[in-house]
């Protein structure tokens, strides 16, 4: 029997290239942070991890990582409790340690899985229940954007969009490259007409795409209530579109298109609350957030109890986050709409062989034990050399937003 008690863990902070992407909160910086974990077993056998990489994630993972040496990666259970006793004890100076925790088992964990996966000859898919479909469907996810950075001499490659008509060159880019069935945009932006005005264009050019959008909490409950006879039959769901759980049950009770959330439902606690209010009908889940991948399947469990629809958040993120997705979501039964994806708007990587290959708008499960993915040392090295260099520890759009707009103030919600 392979000895998978765990050996070491390792941490390695990157930092990527990140195009100005426009959000109720401003601007993404020209870097977004992440961090690479590693879990050695005692046989030598490395799992791989993907997770933020700002300081309160960095200092808590520092905290756990040696506290886990001698822990079975299969002791999921263990990985709890003893990141509760830790994280509790030794973060309060992180605003929100009940998030934090989650945030930092999921890191770890999805490592874990990987770890035993190699040991055994198992793809995680697998380990997770069996593969349920054979290729895992993901949307256009479609950004309001600048032409560069501030300071940056020339656009990028996507260029300005900032009008409908630039929306739907960007959604026809993102169809013609990768062949994504679904369109979201994200808004809380500009003004809701505006945002809504961009729905249209999308609508007249993709008649058959099924469209969503996403204005992170920025409009009121009565703004939002004013702009359902508009939206009513035009998205397939309506994300986030005022604050909190209350807030949203109002919208909720006035219309039949459904609600999601990965903002105001992100842990058990907020269950109970949002099924007693109905306030979000659709779940749209995030390893990263709930604690990794059995946190999710059960998160998957709880919804189909309840009948509430089930897809897929994302951030920024690189391929060992990806994979992990993509075995997640092959595994999950009731997968009810294409998952959410940042991976077109990146263009580094630090798997081998580079980036995951969409086709058809899909990915399928890399094949090989566990994840399927491995690391590569070289990029590896250069990204973390990014972090060293690009000065950047936290993620803080609203400062690289006023870099553009000098005036620009943050509102949520704001319309």
């Amino acid at each position: 029997m392979p000895d998978t008690r765990i050996a070491h863990v390792r941490v390695t902070p990157i930092a990527f290239y990140d195009p100005p992407l426009l959000n109720n909160s401003g601007c993404h910086q020209p870097f977004a942070l992440r961090s690479i974990i590693e879990v050695e077993t005692e046989d030598g056998v490395v799992g791989l991890g993907e997770s933020y990489g700002t300081t309160p994630i960095l200092d808590g993972l520092a905290i756990i990582a040696p506290r886990l040496c001698g822990l079975d990666v299969t002791d999921l259970n263990g990985l709890w409790s003893r990141a509760r006793r830790v994280i509790n004890d030794e973060s309060s100076g992180y605003t929100n340690p009940e998030n934090l925790l989650t945030r930092i088992v999921g890191a770890i964990e999805v490592a874990m899985w990987d770890a035993f996966g190699k040991a055994t000859g198992r793809r995680v898919v697998d380990l997770l229940g069996g593969q349920v479909r054979e290729t895992v469907p993901f949307s256009a996810y479609l950004f309001y954007k600048f032409a560069q950075h501030h300071g940056e001499a020339t656009p990028d490659d996507w260029g300005e969009v900032l009008t409908p008509e630039r929306l739907v060159d960007e959604a026809q880019y993102m169809i013609d490259k990768h062949g994504f069935k679904a369109l979201k945009l994200k808004a809380g932006v500009f003004e809701p007409e505006e945002e809504i005005a961009g729905l249209h264009a999308l609508r007249t050019a993709f008649p058959e795409a099924p469209l969503r959008i996403d204005p992170n909490g920025a409009w009121t409950p009565e703004t939002t209530l004013q702009l359902l006879p508009q939206l009513d039959g035009l998205v397939e769901y309506l994300e986030d579109p005022t604050c909190g759980i209350q807030g949203n049950a109002r919208v909720q009770a006035v219309t039949k298109t459904p609600l999601a959330t990965n903002m105001y439902v992100v842990h058990t606690s907020h269950l109970p609350p949002n099924i007693a209010q109905d306030a979000f009908r659709v779940i749209l889940s995030d390893h990263h957030y709930w604690g990794g991948l059995k946190a999710s399947r059960d998160l998957a469990r709880i919804c189909e109890i309840w009948g509430l629809g089930l897809s897929m958040h994302s951030n920024s993120h690189l391929g060992i986050s990806l994979a992990a997705m993509t075995h997640l979501a092959a595994a999950t039964p009731n997968l009810t709409y294409d998952c959410d994806t940042h991976s077109p708007w990146q263009t580094d990587e630090v798997i081998e062989g580079g980036k995951m290959i969409f086709t058809d708008g899909a990915l399928t499960v890399p094949e090989g034990p566990g994840l399927g993915v491995t690391l590569d040392r070289e990029s590896l090295a250069r990204l973390h050399q990014n972090y060293l260099n690009c000065g950047i520890t936290i993620r803080d759009d609203a400062a690289e937003m006023k870099k553009h707009r000098p005036n620009w103030e943050f509102g949520r919600p704001k319309f």
